[in-house]
C-alpha cells in the first residue's frame, strides 16, 4: 500500500494559526481527525478538512492503480486504518499593504499565507511469530565505585 499527498497553497490564514490546529490532529488516523476538525471553532479547520478528504481520495486513486498493476482486489479506505503520517505547514506568500498613520508616517501590515502539507498512509499490522522480550539495558558507562581509603604509616 502506497502513501498518497494533498497540498494546500496559498491558504491566506498565518503559519502560526493554522499550526495551532494542525498540531491537534497530527499522527490521528484519518476518521478521529475529521471529526476533531469538525468541531473546533477555528477558521482553519474547514480547508484541513477539506484537504484530509482530497489524500484519502488520493490514496484510493493510487490504491486502485497498485491494485491493477499487482492483479489484486482493491483495499477500501475504511477497512485500511487510514492516518496522518506526515503533515507540517509552511509559510508562503507575504502581501505587503500600508496603513495610514498619524503625522504623515505609514504603519507596515503584513498579510500572510500558508502552504499545508499531509501525507496518509495505511497502518500495517505487525504480526510476529513470537513475542518480542524487552532488551536488557546495556550501559556502556562504567559504574562508580566506592572510593577507597588507603592507609599511610606515618
Amino acid at each position: 500500500m502506497a502513501e498518497a499527498i494533498a497540498h494546500l497553497r496559498n491558504y491566506p490564514t498565518s503559519p502560526r494559526k493554522m499550526r495551532y490546529v494542525v498540531d491537534l490532529i497530527r499522527g490521528l488516523e484519518v476518521n478521529r481527525a475529521l471529526e476533531v476538525l469538525a468541531h473546533l471553532p477555528h477558521a482553519a479547520a474547514k480547508p484541513l478538512q477539506k484537504l484530509i478528504t482530497s489524500a484519502v481520495k488520493n490514496w484510493e486513486l493510487k490504491e486502485e492503480e497498485l491494485a491493477r498493476q499487482e492483479n489484486r482486489s482493491v483495499v477500501r479506505a475504511e477497512d485500511a486504518a487510514l492516518y496522518i503520517k506526515t503533515i507540517y505547514v509552511n509559510g508562503g506568500s507575504i502581501l505587503k499593504r500600508w496603513l495610514p498613520a498619524p503625522q504623515g508616517r505609514a504603519y507596515k501590515i503584513r498579510k500572510r499565507s500558508n502552504h499545508v502539507t499531509v501525507i496518509i498512509d495505511a497502518q500495517v499490522a505487525q504480526q510476529t511469530d513470537a513475542p518480542q522480550q524487552p532488551e536488557e539495558s546495556k550501559s556502556r558507562r562504567k559504574q562508580k565505585k566506592a572510593p577507597t581509603t588507603v592507609q599511610t604509616n606515618e
